[in-house]
């Protein structure tokens, strides 16, 4: 168990989306790390993409915090848990600083973050289309809530020396000041599409590049060790970092009807490679696979790490590529992705198909979010995909978006019925028929509805969630994959 302890951190947030906040948080983390810091990355918010560039900027795991998914208590622990050893941590907001989830006042927001970690914030500013006024705006983001300590000003799409002149005389009066300026012209190509930024698995060289130029671009505008300066002045945090083994254990036991394991394992058997690796009490790792690659590139890596914790050996393949389940396969965990993009490749992919399907038939556990659920359908836009479930899926021109406070409807691998749970919906497709026989969840915001499927062995919706919120779900999955 580790100490919170006092991590350098600062908060990069802005007044709305579209402001620079990716750019200067990967930026920093990237300009850091160069200089040979330990860097820890964290976003707020559920998203998945932004944490790809952080982590390649790092070297570490991108990690989110989502005081909605998680609880506001649980913020600082994951924190403290991605920043172990670490020499600085920065911390990507989300949309504007005081956004949130909806109706719901400031939770989920990054100035709530920016409050539980005690972590100063740089407002990242889009200045293009103003001169005095920055100071009006900057001074209501710092008067707004007292509690947020608004410490330093980056300026972004500065036009000219006269227009920072301009913008620095203004926010004089703020007390706030300029830790960074960067110009209209320098701008990085980061491509997005339906959903945002392409993520860092899709782009492979690109990526890189992209993350170097951030980096150079952020050194050469920003006032590093000011900003240090200001990381080193947030106050410290009491408490003990997440830790997944623990965080099992404090989680109550998962209910039956599942059988229990019983008395004494049988023993492992011996194939190609040895036997299979053990768990502290003797048993032998269930081996889950994980699917991975450009199609699924979404995944919480607490996920993983509650996998392990709970007696998993969890294995990442890549259904673009692999034409069969990691050898063992006991169990399946397909995140969220783009399959839509690569839909022919999967399709194409048979082999791999027909394995999942044979694995889903025996009555293994497969969990599957969003993408999974995709994957899971007879088919994609017309092509043939794993068949597990009787529904068929298409692109849409609708944003689906939003948290959502879900129940669980069926008894399944993950839950049973009456669980409760908070999740998170971002896509465009539309699976029809929305739910099975079993639904997955019954869900009551925005509208009442039950939506996925629970068939056997198989969990699969619509819905993200966030298994550090619920580590039981880990442990009775992983205790379906041995006695299935």
């Amino acid at each position: 168990m580790g100490s919170v302890g006092s991590v350098p951190r600062l908060v990069v947030a802005a007044p709305a989306s579209g402001s620079g906040k990716t750019t200067v948080a990967t930026g920093l983390m990237a300009a850091w790390s160069a200089r040979g810091m330990a860097v820890s990355p964290h976003k707020v918010g559920p998203d998945y993409i932004d944490p790809g560039y952080h982590a390649l900027a790092t070297g570490r795991v991108g990690r989110n915090l989502d005081a909605y998914l998680c609880g506001a208590e649980l913020v600082a622990p994951l924190f403290a848990h991605g920043a172990r050893g670490c020499d600085i941590a920065v911390v990507e907001g989300v949309m504007g600083l005081f956004d949130g989830a909806s109706g719901e006042g400031e939770l989920a927001s990054t100035a709530q973050v920016a409050k539980v970690l005690r972590a100063p914030v740089v407002l990242v500013v889009d200045a293009s289309a103003q001169a005095r006024s920055v100071a009006a705006l900057v001074h209501g983001f710092v008067s707004f809530d007292p509690e947020v300590r608004v410490g330093g000003v980056i300026l972004n799409k500065v036009a000219s020396d006269r227009h920072e002149a301009v913008l620095r005389e203004a926010l004089e009066a703020t007390g706030v000041p300029v830790l960074g300026v960067l110009r209209r012209g320098a701008v990085v190509e980061t491509p997005s599409r339906h959903l945002g930024l392409v993520p860092v698995a899709e782009r492979a060289a690109d990526a890189v590049a992209a993350v170097e130029a951030m980096g150079a671009m952020v050194a050469e505008g920003c006032d590093l060790a000011g900003l240090v300066a200001l990381a080193s002045s947030a106050g410290p945090l009491v408490g003990a970092a997440w830790d997944a083994d623990e965080a099992l254990v404090s989680s109550p036991p998962p209910p039956l009807p599942f059988p229990s394991l019983g008395a004494a394992p049988p023993d492992p058997p011996v194939g190609p490679g040895g036997p299979r690796p053990q768990t502290p009490d003797g048993l032998e790792r269930a081996v889950v696979a994980l699917a991975g690659g450009a199609a699924f590139s979404f995944s919480y890596a607490e996920h993983a790490e509650l996998l392990t914790a709970a007696g998993a050996e969890v294995v990442t393949f890549d259904p673009l590529r692999d034409e069969e389940l990691p050898e063992g396969t006991a169990g399946l965990v397909i995140g969220g992705g783009f399959p839509e993009v690569y839909a022919a490749e999967l399709s194409a992919n048979e082999r791999l198909r027909k394995a999942v399907a044979a694995l889903a038939e025996r009555g293994a556990p497969v969990a599957a979010e969003c993408a999974g659920l995709l994957y899971l359908c007879r088919e994609l836009d017309g092509m043939p995909m794993c068949g597990v479930l009787d529904a068929s899926a298409r692109m849409s021109e609708r944003l689906t978006l939003g948290y959502r406070d879900a129940v669980a409807v069926s008894d399944g691998v993950l839950a049973v019925a009456g669980t409760r749970m908070r999740g998170h919906e971002f896509h465009r497709t539309v699976v029809e028929p929305g739910a099975g026989a079993s639904p997955a969840w019954g869900v009551r915001v925005p509208e009442r509805r039950v939506e996925g499927f629970v068939e056997g062995g198989v969990h699969a919706s619509y819905l993200h969630t966030h298994w550090a919120s619920a580590p039981g779900v880990a442990r009775r999955f992983v205790e379906r994959c041995r006695t299935s």
